[in-house]
């Protein structure tokens, strides 16, 4: 019967409610009367015609306010003043009518009466529809249960998306709040976070959902850790500034990622680090469409900039970017434009015609396996490109160029790493060459999470096949920083350069990859398989390190360091070769690519990048 009744069309279930307040409303008078006069049994003979006039004088107000264009399910504490306000109006319109029909027997204070219990029959009427359907849908309802953590604003939003869905059910508050333990919202009970597991799995509920926007990051990752290996799906919702409108929605919602554990608390950008470069000038980024160059443009974008210049070799990846641009930045000026930096016309003719004030350099190679077989191709993106960059900057008068540069470069075992150390020697180079107008700067750093060519997007890939994951060695480390802010503190630290400095990123403590791959496992609600029992979902095989891969990565080449004045942007001290040496022999690089002369352009890239230590399969020679 009462799957019949929710399957009723939204027509039928108005009329419904209709003939609910038409008998409701006599039975408050009723009520009232027997009230007023202490009997069970009251005469109203003198005025029962009143008993009909009720219903057709207060369901008209009813319908005008709005009172059945609210939909039961989703009923909140609003629901409440637009029954007083009708309640009232109708009490009224009542007395008025008793004056005017001479209904003298009718004692006056039972109108009073009336106006209270008509407010109590109609108000808990819609409350006990709405705690009946909730209770025939829990009953029915084949959504995935889940638990919510944090019942404030963007909870209780969050709740109510849900329950407006079609995929998930949520069964349960917690907070760390003590006065909202105990209560109820959105009709449903707030729990103490440390009976969270019980209250799971007496519910049947296998997510968890963190909905806190507005706390920070290390506060996001106790919470996280708290349930780590628990055997739950983890979600969580953006932070505060990423939410559209500040409101949440269903979209919102995504599952943990590792970056939620290991990123930091950002510090807040410096403003006018920021703008310094970037404000009412011409800006061009190269490699516009990759990881950090897309974030380049975004943050870019950001601080009003009179041109923003989209510089990529790959076609989609450039449609990509500019696209996402135009769309969240409609008033801000783009130029996408399809190039290679090796093509030094094309290029010339670009910075020239955009009259480009400041060049971000995030074009490069950076795949270590596919650099170390394609060594020529590497070097020629990765040491000529930013010659040519650097060389058109100057022509073209350009007022700050900043090189993006890899934590690979320092003691480099592989080609990609000793190119980037090459290239930053060029720039070294060319700032120390001549008086230029030309401001160089460099800028190194560690892996970012969740880039192209990242473990992380191959991690979940392997996960979401059902393992195994390969991790080359049990106790390889690397550093790792989210996009947003190692994009952020590049702009920043290239506000600081004065001409030919490398300055570091503080990329907080390594991080073993072999934890991380545990981490992701068990983010996805998943065990790791033990290898002595066989126990678990996912394996994690160790497959060697490959040809250039170093155990550990390093930022600095020498011990000598500056701090500046932000606090995760250092300033390093680092040897360099005289630029006439340096350019006689990059000449001759350059003609042995020319030539696909591989031994010869290593043999240069041995005596250039005098630090270069090639592996082979994971061996120093």
């Amino acid at each position: 019967m009462f799957s019949k009744v929710a399957g009723l069309s939204r027509r039928v279930k108005i009329l419904l409610m209709l003939f609910c307040d038409t008998i409701l409303l006599p039975a408050a008078l009723w009520s009232s009367i027997a009230l007023r006069i202490g009997s069970w049994d009251p005469d109203v003979s003198s005025y029962q015609w009143l008993f009909f006039v009720i219903p057709f004088v207060t369901v008209p107000i009813f319908i005008r306010i709005g009172l059945y264009r609210a939909v039961i399910r989703y009923l909140n504490d609003k629901i409440i003043y637009t029954v007083f306000y009708g309640v009232t109006l109708s009490v009224l319109v009542i007395a008025m009518v008793v004056v005017m029909g001479r209904a003298t027997a009718l004692p006056r204070s039972s109108i009073l009466i009336y106006w209270l219990i008509a407010f109590a029959y109609i108000a808990a009427s819609r409350f006990f529809a709405r705690a009946l359907i909730m209770k025939l849908e829990r009953i029915q309802d084949f959504r995935q249960p889940v638990a919510i953590y944090g019942a404030g604003r963007a909870g209780m939003q969050t709740a109510v998306a849900l329950m407006s869905g079609m995929e998930f059910r949520p069964v349960a508050f917690f907070d760390d709040n003590e006065d909202l333990q105990g209560t109820n919202v959105a009709g449903m009970r707030v729990y103490h976070p440390k009976d969270a597991l019980d209250i799971m799995a007496k519910k049947k509920c296998r997510q968890l959902l963190i909905a806190m926007p507005s706390a920070t990051r290390s506060r996001k990752r106790e919470i996280i850790e708290q349930f780590e290996g628990k055997n739950l799906i983890l979600k969580t919702l953006p932070g505060m500034g990423e939410l559209v409108d500040g409101r949440v929605h269903v979209e919102d919602i995504r599952e943990v990622g590792v970056e939620d554990l290991l990123g930091r608390d950002p510090v807040p950008a410096y403003g006018d680090l920021m703008s310094s470069c970037i404000r009412d000038r011409g800006v061009l980024v190269t490699g516009a469409g990759g990881s950090i160059g897309s974030e380049l443009c975004r943050q870019i974008a950001l601080n009003s900039p009179r041109l923003l210049i989209l510089f990529e070799q790959s076609e989609y990846a450039l449609y990509k970017i500019e696209q996402e641009i135009l769309k969240l930045y409609p008033h801000l000026k783009i130029q996408a434009v399809l190039g290679d930096v090796l093509n030094k016309s094309h290029l010339h003719k670009v910075m020239q015609e955009f009259k480009v004030n400041t060049v971000y350099h995030a074009a490069a190679y950076k795949h270590v396996p596919l650099v170390e077989s394609n060594i020529v191709s590497g070097i020629r993106n990765n040491v000529i490109g930013t010659w040519n960059a650097a060389a058109v900057s100057i022509e073209s008068k350009v007022e700050s160029f900043v090189l993006v540069s890899t934590d690979k470069a320092v003691r480099p075992t592989n080609i990609m790493g000793a190119s980037k150390r090459l290239a930053e020697l060029v720039l070294q180079a060319i700032a120390k060459n001549d008086p230029v107008s030309t401001k160089f700067t460099m800028v190194r750093f560690g892996n970012v999470l969740g880039s192209s060519g990242s473990v992380v997007p191959l991690f979940k890939e392997q996960i979401r096949a059902g393992g195994p994951i390969t991790v080359t060695h049990p106790e390889v480390t690397r550093f790792f920083m989210t996009i947003p802010e190692a994009a952020q503190l590049v702009l920043q630290a290239g506000a600081m350069g004065r001409g030919g400095d490398v300055f570091v990123l503080d990329m907080g403590e390594p991080v073993k990859i072999t934890d991380l791959a545990r981490k992701m496992v068990e983010l996805s609600g998943l065990e790791v398989r033990d290898p002595r029992t066989g126990i678990g979902d996912i394996s994690i095989e160790y497959v060697g390190l490959r040809p250039g891969e170093k155990l550990y990565e390093e930022l600095l080449i020498g011990e000598k360091v500056e701090r500046t004045y932000h606090p995760r942007i250092l300033r390093a001290v680092e040897g360099m070769i005289e630029p006439v040496l340096l350019f006689s022999k990059l000449e001759r690089m350059m003609k042995a690519c020319d030539e696909e002369n591989v031994p010869l352009v290593m043999s240069y890239l041995r005596e250039l990048v005098q630090e270069y230590n090639p592996t082979k399969d994971g061996q120093f020679k």
